[in-house]
């Protein structure tokens, strides 16, 4: 089954030519079946690129996505086009009385600022609680993961000493986690970020469990026991050349970093990228995508009566 979209989004045109399938809503509209309702908040000022990998990520499952672009009115992106943004996005307040099956938070270009001093944490905090009556799943990415885990269980981040940026390996903690199924042993993501969740303050949280994690790049998947909160500090959305783009504009902002571990061919920036994470990346997303179909229910309003309550450390 195909992702829906609206009319004249960019990503479509470009997922097409990949031959992803994806479908405008008037015409899904006459197929008889509820589709999963899944909402990304992009945080990220890229925002067509981020929309577009992440699309390229829910397409590719047998399942019908019916999808909803999110941001917050609290932040106005310079980056972003005016236009794409009233065109296509919603905030939260305009969607705050429906419920969704799904939703993905995205990382922002926040790190060094503490969570209470980004111009939009508290409509994001008033978003993070809305989820725990109104949403099944939430899928939170990179700094994402490091907001949820500080506004639900009030774990902090810690800023690296350097910037991690590559591909690295990882091994899977937790084989039977329905978020890991048909996962290999060692699998390979990027990472890129200058800030961590360390593994010893999710370890004192009763409600977690490590699900994958890397000798060289920290956790990478954390999950309540339930999976209705999952945390991913890496990117298995990045297409082949996003740590590229990040790499050469921090190189041209004259910031003194390292080239991408694993990424370029011999780690050479002049040589090809060696594309290694791309099968889990999709095979994470439909695994999660699965899980919601498999567990939500099919009327939303018994989310009110499903609402999420943990303890923290």
């Amino acid at each position: 089954m195909p992702i829906l979209v609206q009319k004249g989004l960019p990503a479509y045109k470009i997922l097409k030519e990949e031959n992803v399938f994806v479908m405008h809503k008037d015409r899904a509209e006459k197929q008889d079946i509820r589709p999963l309702s899944i909402a990304i908040v992009n945080l990220m000022p890229t925002k067509e690129i981020t929309e577009t990998q992440l699309i390229r990520m829910l397409a590719n499952t047998p399942l019908q996505v019916d999808l909803h672009l999110l941001t917050m009115d609290s932040h106005e992106s310079s980056h972003a086009d005016r236009r794409h943004m009233e065109t296509f996005y919603k905030t939260y307040d305009e969607i705050k009385n429906r419920r969704f099956d799904g939703m993905i938070i995205t990382g922002a270009p926040v790190e060094f600022l503490p969570f209470e001093e980004v111009d939009y944490w508290k409509e994001l905090s008033g978003l993070m609680e809305y989820t725990k009556r109104n949403v099944f799943s939430v899928l939170h990415i990179c700094w994402g993961a490091q907001a949820g885990l500080y506004y639900h269980f009030g774990v902090g981040k810690h800023v690296m000493p350097a910037k991690i940026s590559g591909v690295f390996k990882h091994s899977v903690k937790k084989g039977r986690s329905e978020l890991t199924r048909g996962f290999d042993e060692e699998f390979y993501a990027p990472h890129s970020r200058n800030t961590q969740v360390l593994k010893e303050d999710v370890q004192r949280v009763p409600a977690l469990d490590i699900l994958a994690e890397s000798e060289d790049a920290g956790i990478h998947i954390v999950a309540t026991k339930d999976n209705r909160l999952v945390f991913v500090q890496g990117h298995s959305e990045y297409d082949r050349d996003t740590l590229r783009r990040e790499y050469e504009r921090d190189a041209e902002k004259g910031l003194n970093l390292s080239v991408p571990v694993n990424y370029f061919e011999d780690d050479d920036p002049s040589k090809r990228v060696v594309v290694k994470w791309s099968c889990h990346g999709n095979l994470f997303f439909a695994n999660w995508l699965n899980f919601v179909y498999q567990e939500t229910p099919y009327d939303l309003a018994e989310l009110d009566a499903m609402r999420v309550e943990y303890e923290r450390a």
